[in-house]
């Protein structure tokens, strides 16, 4: 876990890892440099449960995942967790019995979220319908760390190249198991109550026009070069440990960023569709533009 000013969520989500099933666990919390209650709430539970924590420096969610993964000790299976969600009782055990079979094998599990307010009370959910293909991993960032459990052979190989551009830990350990085929499991059912707070649930838009705003300002704000520079990431850390076709599939990617006709091509390659529309389009704008 990643805390950072957390206090106000904090020990409801502890106390649901805690009281995970079937599973023994032990918690590894990297403070991102919180200027509230959070050490003293990680103090109190260091003194009564299996959880360690340290402080370090402002570095973002991302990174300070990552640090995390570094210093974990050795385990045969590690997950994400947030600081202001809620973990139900088999989230883990349910992970778990899904991965068991590939000890060898890097594995992935993640599922669907369960969107709550600041009160636990269910709101409904976002939900997604992945086709898990490598393809796909490089157009559309979906994942949600939060719901990750990955195996011991997954966490090494992620761990064989620090990448100098990262977006977010989950897009990238998810495309980094893509990239190398590792096994992947997607459960539709959720397992975690997904807390929205203060104010962060995205609104409908009210016209064609500012649906159109809201598109490419996002395209133009958010995605601005991201998928290119997270494919050649990949391409240094792993492709001669790729197999023959991811690696045909990130080399075609890469290559339309300097050669028009490769671009193009990327258009009505089927190897890059995604099962969001939305998604699929704004990556098929940002092709021409030269921007994805």
């Amino acid at each position: 876990m990643s805390s950072y000013n957390g206090e106000t969520y904090l020990d409801e989500q502890l106390e649901s890892i805690v009281a995970q099933k079937g599973v023994l666990t032990d918690i590894l919390v990297r403070d991102d440099g919180s200027s509230d209650h959070t050490c003293d709430i990680l103090d109190q539970w260091q003194q009564k449960s299996n959880l360690r924590w340290y402080r370090g420096e402002n570095i973002g969610p991302a990174r300070s995942f990552m640090e995390l993964l570094h210093h974990a000790e050795d385990s045969c299976y590690y997950a994400f967790s947030d600081q202001d969600d809620y973990w139900l009782s088999d989230k883990l055990k349910v992970a778990v019995d899904k991965l068991e079979s590939y000890e060898t094998r890097p594995a992935l599990y993640f599922c669907q979220t369960e969107l709550v307010d600041k009160n636990l009370n269910r709101v409904g959910s976002v939900i997604i319908h992945p086709r898990l293909t490598f393809g796909e991993s490089l157009v559309y960032q979906f994942i949600g760390g939060c719901t990750m459990v990955m195996n011991r052979a997954l966490r090494d190989m992620v761990l064989k190249y620090e990448p100098q551009y990262l977006s977010m830990h989950d897009v990238w350990i998810y495309d980094v198991a893509q990239a190398i085929g590792a096994h992947v499991v997607f459960d539709h059912i959720p397992h975690i109550l997904y807390r929205q707070h203060g104010g962060n649930v995205t609104g409908q838009s009210t016209s064609a026009m500012t649906e159109w705003k809201h598109r490419t300002g996002r395209l133009v704000k958010r995605d601005l070069h991201s998928r290119s520079k997270l494919a050649q990431e990949i391409y240094t850390g792993y492709f001669d440990m790729m197999p023959e076709e991811n690696q045909c599939i990130l080399s075609d990617f890469i290559a339309g960023k300097d050669h028009l006709r490769q671009r193009l091509s990327l258009l009505r390659d089927r190897r890059f569709r995604c099962s969001d529309k939305e998604t699929y389009h704004n990556f098929q704008l940002a092709v021409l533009m030269n921007i994805y």
